[in-house]
This record gives structure tokens, C-alpha cells and sequence, in this order.
């Protein structure tokens, strides 16, 4: 499929996804470059010919954060198919290829160039208002996101006495960051799953695990609230940025829209400077309601994600790295020595 025709449809779903933009915001510390995703599908095994092999890349759009422009795709002449498509239950956009009977290693390059202009929240204003419509999916829970768990009965509870949603969310904000931290011996950003976390692990977690922990208590708590997948630099720098994904989050208020927020990147602050907890109100502030660093979005909510047969049985917990089957069995995209993949900026 040519260029211009996969950018047309990509502008298509754009107007699908416009409603979930993030609010207009204070003055921004804006960054500009060319960003490059690189991925090869390395054979199951040296030499072994493979019937099929497929790749799902998340494709981003242009919102109210940052701008997307110039995007090309590139791929090896053996591909079979290659397109832009959809997830109709959360709205994100994501590149499709597959190859068949091959024993090459498939490839593609997808780049664009982004202007990031993230910032933080003049006022967050809040008034009476119901929730607009295509916010309510953003109050549901799923297998990995049990709303009614008893762990939390008693929070919940309390939680709900608040009639602020504002205050809601800043509760909601403050227990995640008391009682969760950074775990930097966990694979990439984690699981995903917040019971999990809190339980087995204790409450160690990366970006996905501290973010679904909110993600949970929030919608329990009837806040709608969503994750943002993508990549994040606090010092960009032309080069690369393969270890830059992260998953931060946005709740709905009535009267200003979506708040961005990451207690998970609060956590990493207090690890990386070893602060105690009565010692990070910088951070804790910072991270509220929007900051200056450089965010490339990727997708929202884009959690339970169905991508293939495969992935029917059990749906992707969230889908942010690139996601490969080679004959229908999944790469493991923890393991870069399997499934390789760069991502690279070149700052401008």
C-alpha cells in the first residue's frame, strides 16, 4: 500500500479519536524531530521457513499534545499485506503486516516526524456537569481490571463520600504513590496488572503496573480515567530511545476535560533522587495535572486489546511495544534478542 494511501486513512480515524484529545493547556516547552521505529521479526528458529508472520505497530496521531506529520512506512518486498487499522472498542490506530512462507527475516520502518508541545494545566476547573457519553466506557472494568475487588471495598467507600471529582482524583493520586514503588528489576514497563502488583509483588511495579493500580481504584471510585501508552524523554537527545516507552494517565473532569497525571513517574523520581516519601512534594506536584517533559503519545486506552486469533483467547493486557506472531505463536517483545526492535530520535 503506498504512502499517501495509508495517511489518508490514518486522517479518517482521526476524526473517530478527536474526542479524546487532551485539553488546551498553559504555555508548553515545545520539542521537535523525527522519530523512527525499526523492527525485524527474527525466525522461531535459524532457517526454519515460516508459514505466517504478522506485526501490529501502534500508529499515532495528531491531538491537542502534539502534532504528527511527514509519516512513512517502509517494508521488506516480501510483505503480504500492509495497512492502517482500528480497534473500534478503544479507538486506537495500529499498523498491520503480515508475510507468509518465508524464511527471511521480515522487516519494517515506520517514521514521522512529531512536535511535542505536553504541558501543565493552568486551573483545573470543575463544575456540576454529567459525564459526556464517550467517556463512560472509561468507568468499566475487565478481567485485569476488577472493579468490585474486596481489596479495595473499603477504600472505594471512602472514596465516594468525596463529591468532588477533583478531590476524588487527587485521593486516588496520593494513596497510588503511598502505596505502590519503582521496582527497576522488572522487564520493560511491567504486567499491567494492578492486583498482581499489589499483592504478589507488594506493590512494585514500572509505569504500567503503578498506572493500572490507578487506573483501578479511579474507576471503581467512578472517576473515568485512561491510560496513555507511548515515550517519554525528561532529556531528549538525537539518538535512541528504545528504552523510553511509558504509560501515563488521564482522568475526565467536568469542566476542563482530561488531566494528565503519572504517579508512576513520581515513584521513579523519588528512587533515582532516594527521597522518602515526606521529601517528594516537588514531584508529587509536578507530575499533577501535566508537566514539560517530552511525550509522544502512541494510543489511549488501548487495554484488552484484540488483535488476532490469538489474542482472542487472551486479549493483550495493554498495547504499547510492537506486537509479532511468527505461525501464530506470540514473540516475546521483553526479549530483544528474538524480537528486535529500535526506536531512534532525531532531535531538531
Amino acid at each position: 500500500m503506498e504512502k499517501k494511501s495509508l495517511i489518508r486513512r490514518a486522517a479518517l480515524w482521526l476524526f473517530v479519536t478527536i474526542m479524546f484529545c487532551v485539553p488546551s493547556m498553559a504555555d508548553a516547552a515545545n520539542y521537535r524531530g523525527t522519530v523512527t521505529f525499526q523492527v525485524e521479526l527474527l525466525e522461531a528458529e535459524k532457517g526454519k521457513k515460516a508459514e505466517s508472520a504478522r506485526l501490529w505497530l501502534p500508529y499515532p496521531l495528531s491531538d491537542a499534545s502534539q502534532t504528527i506529520s511527514e509519516v512513512d512506512i517502509k517494508s521488506d518486498a516480501l510483505v503480504s499485506t500492509l495497512g492502517v487499522e482500528n480497534d473500534p472498542r478503544s479507538g486506537a490506530v495500529y499498523l498491520a503486516a503480515s508475510w507468509k512462507n518465508t524464511t527471511n527475516t521480515p522487516t519494517l520502518t515506520l517514521r514521522f516526524d512529531i512536535d511535542s508541545h505536553y504541558k501543565k494545566i493552568e486551573e483545573l476547573r470543575e463544575v456540576d456537569a454529567p459525564f459526556p457519553p464517550e467517556v463512560l466506557p472509561y468507568l468499566e472494568g475487565s478481567e485485569a481490571l476488577p472493579l468490585d475487588d474486596p481489596m479495595f471495598a473499603s477504600l472505594v467507600e471512602k472514596l465516594k463520600t468525596e463529591i468532588s471529582i477533583l478531590k476524588r482524583a487527587r485521593l486516588v493520586y496520593d494513596w497510588v504513590i503511598e502505596n505502590t514503588f519503582r521496582d527497576n528489576s522488572i522487564k520493560g514497563c511491567g504486567l499491567g496488572l494492578p492486583i498482581r502488583t499489589l499483592t504478589d509483588m507488594k506493590g512494585a511495579g514500572k509505569c504500567a503496573d503503578i498506572s493500572s493500580v490507578y487506573l483501578l481504584v479511579a474507576r471503581a471510585a467512578g472517576i473515568p480515567t485512561r491510560d496513555v501508552y507511548g515515550l517519554r524523554m525528561a532529556s531528549p537527545k538525537t539518538g535512541k530511545i528504545t528504552g523510553d516507552f511509558h504509560c501515563w494517565l488521564e482522568f475526565y473532569l467536568p469542566g476542563t476535560g482530561w488531566v494528565p497525571i503519572d504517579p508512576a513517574d513520581v515513584r521513579k523520581a523519588m528512587l533515582t533522587e532516594k527521597i522518602e516519601l515526606k521529601d517528594a512534594g516537588k514531584w508529587i506536584e509536578f507530575f499533577w495535572g501535566g508537566d514539560d517533559l517530552f511525550r509522544i503519545a502512541l494510543n489511549r486506552g488501548s487495554r484488552d486489546m484484540v488483535l488476532s486469533d490469538a489474542t482472542k483467547a487472551r486479549p493483550l493486557t495493554y498495547f504499547m511495544y510492537p506486537y509479532a506472531e511468527i505461525d501464530g505463536i506470540a514473540k516475546d517483545y521483553f526479549d530483544s534478542e528474538n524480537f528486535k526492535y529500535t526506536v531512534t530520535l532525531d532531535l531538531k
